[in-house]
């Protein structure tokens, strides 16, 4: 059963209070004492009576809390956070500036199982996934040390599709107009593509926005660098794509991350722009960041130009994503770098 009052929904917390006796307003003083006014302590939330306060904390409900452990600022303006988590482990997330917009990239579960090639994240394997609230709070406590955030991608540590109820419960968690009130439209959740989740995604009432972290035109040269492809090929993904949209009409974003003497030709250009052919998208190609113990490196920015000139004259919307934040191991792919180096890894993984 869940216990901590950060983790639910409006609607859990109502259902909560009705199985406790309180009336139905009870729930929307815990709801936005706890998201909105972000208290950490039961007996905080003030227009709950006594008695009822006591009652919650003695049936072991409690407020989580993440902890930034550290904080580091690139160069560039990108903000990478370091949270600890209340059992000891550790997550990272990165907050982005530019053109007017605080996009703030979140993780959703401690390490990943995923084992793309070119991901340190994965390098740390799978530890567990997080809780909703421990999700949310990373926005929480990035706004707690600055202006608020205009935009959320789940694209940090983790793959948000193999935990998707608690990230589906973050995302209307933070779309509540009784809470951060954070805008669908403003909501993106990234996946290696995990098919039946895409399937789940076009069914919801809430609509956040989806990327596919493609990173290759055909299933074989995917193959080799994502060992999704095996279990949920190429083929598969895009037909799910193409009925997530059908369902859904939302525009659908391919990341792509640009790789030397692998994914960067033309000929990959024109294969890409084969595969893409009739979806309502957009493509992010993104520059690779190296990280330690890959041996991989980035395009070169002319075949970067290159790649996005080719999808971009068969009126495909394409955008460079250069490096932000890799002063930092703050980039795409590069979450988990430092535990990596610092050999912060629980004894069993180093």
């Amino acid at each position: 059963m869940q216990k901590d009052l950060k983790s639910m929904t409006i609607n859990e917390v109502a259902a909560l209070t009705a199985a406790r006796g309180y009336k139905k307003f009870h729930a929307g003083y815990i709801f936005d004492f706890v998201h909105k006014k972000q208290v950490c302590d039961i007996a905080d939330i003030t227009p709950l009576p006594k008695p009822m306060r006591q009652d919650l904390i003695e049936q072991s409900y409690y407020i989580s809390s993440l902890r930034v452990e550290k904080k580091l600022r690139d160069r560039d303006g990108t903000v990478k956070y370091l949270f600890a988590l209340e059992d000891g482990l550790a997550i990272e997330s990165v907050l982005i500036s530019e053109q007017g917009r605080r996009t703030l990239c979140i993780s959703t579960q401690v390490g990943c199982a995923m084992g793309c090639a070119f991901c340190a994240t994965a390098k740390l394997k799978i530890q567990r996934n997080l809780t909703a609230g421990e999700i949310v709070d990373q926005l929480y406590k990035v706004e707690q040390n600055g202006p608020a955030v205009t935009n959320v991608v789940y694209m940090g540590m983790g793959e948000a599709m193999l935990n998707y109820d608690a990230v589906m419960s973050s995302v209307r968690i933070l779309n509540d107009s009784k809470g951060r009130n954070l805008g669908a439209r403003r909501i993106t959740i990234s996946t290696c593509g995990i098919i039946p989740c895409i399937k789940r995604l076009g069914d919801e009432d809430i609509q956040p926005r989806l990327a596919v972290s493609l990173n290759a035109p055909t299933g074989q040269l995917r193959g080799k660098i994502m060992p999704v492809n095996k279990k949920y090929p190429l083929r598969e993904l895009m037909q799910a794509v193409k009925s997530y949209q059908s369902k859904t009409g939302n525009r659908v974003t391919f990341e792509y991350v640009m790789i030397k003497d692998f994914n960067e030709t033309s000929a990959h250009a024109e294969m890409l722009g084969k595969l893409i052919k009739g979806i309502k998208c957009n493509v992010n190609l993104i520059e690779y960041n190296p990280h330690p113990g890959c041996q991989m490196r980035p395009a070169e920015r002319k075949s970067i130009e290159r790649f996005s000139k080719l999808l971009t004259d068969k009126g495909i919307e394409t955008t460079v994503r250069l490096k932000k934040g890799s002063g930092i191991k703050a980039a795409c792919g590069q979450l988990g770098a430092e535990m990596l180096i610092n050999k912060t890894l629980p004894a069993e993984q180093q």
